[in-house]
């Protein structure tokens, strides 16, 4: 099963390298060459306080967004609810479900959803608004299956029906997530591979009349924000008082400069967590921070997350989550 699982890891490295969709001209800006932005933008108080540097990490529901592997690090069903406070009063937000069977194997279900408030629409002739209202709204159902192989190695894919509506337009398309998950057997060392929103390239369908009154109905596909990434976690502290888990990961995206991120996780009595996280090469982003704290309730085990998170001159974005695992095993 070993040899199985190395061949499986081989292949996503390798297989990654020759698409040209993943391996641009290594560190062009390319920004503005995918759609589907919505899909980037990082789920999770606990993970985006590290700085999103959580795939070789995703031992709680959120895995379902960083790496669908993680939901074999650990052994309860749980659900996960999640609000950020975006950029330009853009509301956010995610759930997740997982539900282990088999002992091996999990399933895992998730919604990602991002709108705004009707906006007026305006023209060149009537600038103050024309009476009639606009919405723009994004929208992400995913289905997630996970297994572990060994007891070291796991992997996951999921299959993710994405929507984007402006207007008169949609944007239909279906996605794909693939990840690995490796305990290296060096002292708690892992290491993990994702690709993610791999897919066909999408266009908008539908009609526009301009502002002539002519209409345009055939517009150019774009490929959606395809990400490659490696991460490592370490946790040189960890005792029953103190634990310390600290991560490194790089960051290949199609539509921008490859990019590194460290994070780090500090717990008191596996109840109080502090967080930070810095990126490397992002042009709009650098620090985040993050607290939150975890308690067993009822039958489950209760965690409440919060973070912030530096965009530079476009000012922070804030996250609050909720993450519940049921019929705990592991505290």
């Amino acid at each position: 099963m070993k040899k199985y699982s190395y061949i499986l890891l081989i292949f996503i490295l390798t297989g990654a390298s020759s698409i040209s969709q993943l391996i641009p001209q290594l560190g062009n800006q390319r920004a503005g060459t995918s759609s589907l932005q919505f899909l980037k933008i990082g789920v999770g108080g606990r993970a985006t306080g590290m700085g999103e540097t959580f795939i070789a990490v995703s031992n709680d529901v959120t895995a379902l967004y960083w790496n669908p592997a993680g939901l074999m690090q650990f052994e309860e069903n749980g659900v996960h609810f999640s609000h950020t406070e975006w950029l330009v009063d853009l509301n956010h937000e995610f759930f997740g479900g997982v539900y282990r069977f088999g002992g091996n194997n999990a399933l895992g279900l998730s919604v990602i959803s991002l709108n705004t408030p009707a906006m007026q629409k305006t023209t060149e002739f009537q600038p103050n608004g024309t009476g009639e209202y606009f919405k723009y709204g994004d929208l992400g159902v995913g289905l997630t299956f996970a297994r572990k192989l060994t007891q070291q190695f796991s992997f996951g894919v999921t299959v993710r029906y994405v929507e984007e509506t402006l207007a008169e337009l949609k944007m239909r398309g279906f996605m794909f997530d693939l990840g690995t998950y490796y305990w290296t057997g060096l002292s708690n060392t892992r290491f993990a591979v994702t690709i993610s929103n791999f897919g066909p390239q999408v266009k908008p369908s539908g009609t526009v009349t301009t502002s002539t009154g002519g209409t345009v109905s055939d517009f150019q596909a774009f490929p959606p924000p395809t990400m490659f990434r490696i991460g490592f976690a370490y946790d040189p502290i960890d005792n029953a008082v103190n634990k310390l888990t600290t991560s490194i990961q790089l960051n290949h995206p199609n539509d921008n400069a490859e990019n590194l991120n460290l994070g780090a996780e500090y717990s008191y009595k596996n109840f109080l967590y502090l967080r930070a996280g810095y990126k490397f090469n992002v042009e709009s982003e650098n620090y985040s921070a993050g607290i939150g704290v975890k308690a067993p309730i009822a039958m489950t085990t209760a965690a409440l997350d919060y973070s912030v998170a530096n965009f530079k001159d476009l000012g922070f974005t804030h996250r609050l989550s909720i993450n519940l695992l049921l019929n705990s095993k592991k505290k």
